[in-house]
């Protein structure tokens, strides 16, 4: 699982070496909220350790229900995150839908994640490689591991030579995701660093009608599973009172319970690398 992979640094996070932690909120809600929550966050990772790199979304593009809230919109929300990234310093992942959204955040994000049910679509791969920014790609739930080779070819052939691949579950049955840790290694031997999405990997896609359910009660089981297995980074969203979040309430994990789970993981990390 150890193998060389190709490290680079973002911020003072550097993939590839000792754990590395991604966490944030799913969708902006309001700007002090947003505060509020990268605040504690940020001592809390601190405290534990570990470098953090913020993820928020100005827009929540694949909600179940017409009905869901999505969030603010990218010309509001990265001035949010702008003003955010002022503040705190740390480095910033968002996502990113559209090709055209890749230019308009890249004077803020320090990283562009392309979401799971997204990652095959090339011209937003090929838009995000272009803006010379790192990029995370989460594995589509209905893709084998070692079929991410592909989205690595279509980000290199357009530039791209800081890429991330982000391991969220696979399509299992109705409403249910199963985690194969065979696909933190299999990816990896891909030759780029791999995070474990311990808070998608518990969702249950459509499971509550109109929005997604979630069992976060196996968050850290599975994280702990693998960070023992030897993933370069665990990507967590957070939330002060997860019932009541707007977006993916029954997955985030609560503020209150995550630096007990971070000292956990560091501690995993220090033993699996040694």
């Amino acid at each position: 699982m150890l193998e060389k992979v190709r490290q680079f640094q973002v911020g003072n996070a550097v993939f590839g070496g000792p754990l590395v932690l991604i966490a944030g909120v799913c969708v902006i809600e309001t700007e002090t909220h947003l505060f509020r929550v990268a605040e504690e966050l940020a001592a809390a990772a601190a405290r534990a350790g570990l470098p953090l790199v913020f993820k928020a979304s100005y827009d929540k593009a694949n909600r179940t229900s017409l009905s869901s809230y999505r969030g603010p919109g990218l010309a509001a929300g990265m001035e949010m995150l702008s003003r955010l990234k002022a503040r705190f310093g740390f480095p910033l992942l968002v996502d990113v839908h559209q090709p055209p959204d890749a230019a308009a955040v890249t004077a803020t994000a320090d990283i562009l994640q392309i979401p799971a049910f997204l990652c095959r679509q090339t011209d937003l791969l090929s838009a995000a490689a272009a803006t010379g920014k790192a990029v995370n790609v989460k594995k589509g739930q209905f893709l084998a591991p070692g079929d991410m080779a592909h989205a690595i070819e279509k980000l290199r052939a357009a530039g791209c030579e800081r890429i991330v691949l982000t391991e969220r579950g696979t399509t299992f049955g109705y409403h249910h995701l199963v985690n194969d840790m065979k696909a933190l290694p299999i990816m990896r031997s891909l030759g780029w660093p791999v995070v474990f999405d311990a808070t998608h990997s518990v969702q249950l896609p459509g499971g509550e009608g109109g929005v997604s359910g979630g069992a976060r009660e196996y968050v850290p089981a599975l994280a702990r599973a693998a960070v023992g297995a030897g993933c370069d980074g665990v990507f967590l969203e957070v939330h002060d009172r997860p019932d009541r979040a707007l977006s993916d309430s029954g997955s985030v994990f609560p503020l209150s319970e995550l630096e007990g789970l971070l000292r956990e993981l560091k501690a995993i990390d220090l033993a699996v690398k040694g």
